[in-house]
Order: structure tokens, then sequence, then C-alpha cells
């Protein structure tokens, strides 16, 4: 199939001026080649070498490969999740190699993979691609959305057997509302209308802004702060008050942003995470410095330490680099630079259909 080719530099108008603290292109792709060197010849990305993959981990690196135009890469790891798609749309939590690790299903990492077929799309402009991937976005967004309780909060999990858990995560819930957004997008794409997705949509938005106590406390997790912002459920202004209400909880100054308010360990994956969170409240150099304090966990080969603990500046895991980490560097370096078409997919929530 001929592909057709977005050119790059799209203008994102929340996109600063190229700055001496970003990525080269040799250093993004070298990121990227990283990630590459440990996929799996069926196509997962574990985490690490030996470890295991998530759906929604592997989505990220899938994204990443593409951005640095490591096309067939990414191309190879959506046809693993095809290839291992259960009949009712979704996918176990954990895989190795040959064996699946926990079996629960998780409804966020499920609907990831409408974020991550829209993100190819953009790059490529590949409407076969589109299209063909469609039998694997569809169903598993009509999963999820049965889990959407009458109050429209989306339940975390189910077991295997279709037990749901008994609560919803915010940043989970978070995540799945940028996730249906995609997932309309691409319906558009295709000239379909998805009334129930639309609706689902707006009912879970709806309990993110207006009623916290809907999702089960997890206050310590820097993702539960800045994940409303990331996700485009908390814009402009009200965004911006949100992300400045905890920044001193989460942010180790000049060091970046910790995993969890009360302990001194500052992960690269929130790091960057957040610093596009700013970056979509227009924080554009609250952005920049965030990005650049999370380059001194790169090594020689491109790849990122998982965490750094301060001030002992012992990494955690001990000496683990890991393929999200490099993931959320490229994908924040895109979004940043404006590299590719689908740098703007988390920087600017005016780029998705409003709803």
């Amino acid at each position: 199939m001929v592909r057709k080719k977005n050119s790059f530099n799209i203008g994102n108008s929340l996109t600063p001026e190229p700055a001496e603290t970003l990525l080269t292109a040799d250093e993004l792709k070298q990121t990227a080649e990283s990630i590459a060197e440990w996929q799996l010849q069926s196509g997962m990305i574990p985490w690490f070498p030996g470890g295991h993959a998530d759906p929604w981990n592997h989505i990220e690196a899938s994204m990443a490969l593409h951005t640095a135009g490591l096309e067939n890469e990414a191309l190879k790891g959506y046809e693993w999740l095809q290839k291992i798609q259960r009949e009712d749309g979704s996918w176990h939590n954990y895989y190795l190699e040959d064996a699946i690790e926990q079996d629960k299903i998780d409804s966020n990492c499920v609907a990831y993979i409408a974020t991550g077929v829209l993100h190819s799309f953009l790059i490529s402009e590949d409407s076969g691609f589109l299209e063909s991937m469609w039998k694997v976005v569809e169903p598993a967004i009509d999963f999820v959305v049965e889990m959407q309780t009458e109050r429209g909060e989306i339940i975390w999990a189910r077991h295997s057997d279709g037990t749901l858990w008994s609560y919803a995560l915010l940043t989970g819930s978070s995540s799945i509302a940028h996730s249906l957004r995609s997932a309309i997008r691409i319906a558009t794409e295709l000239g379909l209308e998805k009334q129930k997705w639309e609706t689902a949509y707006q009912k879970l938005a709806n309990v993110i802004q207006t009623i916290p106590d809907a999702f089960a406390p997890k206050n310590r997790w820097a993702m539960d702060w800045y994940y409303p912002v990331l996700a485009g459920v908390l814009t402009e202004d009200i965004g911006k008050k949100h992300l400045d209400g905890k920044n001193r909880i989460f942010e180790l100054e000049s060091k970046g942003i910790r995993c969890v308010s009360d302990r001194p360990w500052v992960t690269t994956a929130e790091t960057c995470e957040c610093a596009m969170a700013y970056q979509s409240v227009g924080e554009i150099q609250h952005a920049l410095d965030l990005f650049n304090q999370i380059q001194e966990f790169r090594n020689d080969k491109g790849q990122y330490l998982t965490g750094m603990v301060y001030p002992e500046l012992v990494s955690f895991p001990e000496q683990e680099y890991s393929t999200y980490s490099a993931a959320a560097v490229v994908l924040a370096a895109d979004s940043l630079m404006g590299v590719t078409a689908a740098s703007q997919l988390f920087s600017n929530h005016k780029f998705l259909p409003e709803l």
C-alpha cells in the first residue's frame, strides 16, 4: 500500500521556539532505537529485557517508535495487540513473552489503543491502517464503555471472568476520556458516528470535573494530580489553577516530578507527562524546564532511568532503564518541538473533537 506522508513542523501554537535543551533528531532516534532493540520478535515491547508488558505502556512505546520514524517497528507493535486481543475486545493486564502474567483487565489499558491508532494515522495518513485497526478499536472502546457507571466514572478493572472491581481511579478515567475523544476522531475520519461514545465521554468528563469523591483516593500519586489536565478534561485557566494547587507537593525544585508526594523519587515518565500538561495550559517555560531537568537520566545509549532518589542520587529501581520512560521522553519532545503531525495530541486539547 502506498503511504501518504504528512509534512513536519505543523505550527502548533503551543509549541515553543526550538531550544538548546531539547533533543536533536539524532538523539530522538537513538532513544527510539533503544526501545526497538528490546522489542521481541512477536512485536511485544516489554518494560525491559526479561520483564513483562502491559497494553498501555506497549502502546506508548509504539507511539514513540513511530514518532522517530521507526514505522515498521511501530506497526509490528500494533500487530501484536491485534493478534492477542480477546474476543470481547479487551487485553489482559500483564504479558510475558510466551504467557499471560496477570489476567485481570484494566479499562484504561484497553482504551488506550484508540490514542495509539490515531497517533499513527496522524503521522502516516494511511487510511488503510485506520480501516484495518477499526476492528480492533471499536470492540475495545465498546468494552470500556460497558464498564461505565450510571454516574459516569469508569470502573478501573475487571476480572477475566467478567466480575467488575468495585471502584474507579481518577488517573485511569482521565486517560480514558482522552482515548474516547481519540476514538471519536477515528470514527469521524471513517465517516462513522458513535453517539454512545460521545455520551460516555460527556458523562465521564462531567464526573471528573464535578465529583472528585467518585474516585478511590490516590492523593499521594502525582498522576492523579496532573492527569485530568494532560487528558484535556481540565483546560485553560481551570487546568492551570488545578496544577498550581499541588505543584509544591509533587515538584522537586530543579529536579522534576516525584512519583508520590511523600517520597523524593523523581521519575522520568511522570516528569515528561507533567511537562505536556503544563504545555497544554500555556505554561511553556515550565514545560521546557521539566523536560530539561530529566535529561541527566539519559545514558550514552539514549535510554532513560525509570527514576532517581534525591538527595542520595540513587537510581530506583536500581539501574533500571525502561522502554516506557524512553517513550515518554520521545512523546514529550515531539509535543514541545512539533516534530510530527501527531505532536498536538496531548498538548492542544482543541485538537480533538469538542463534545
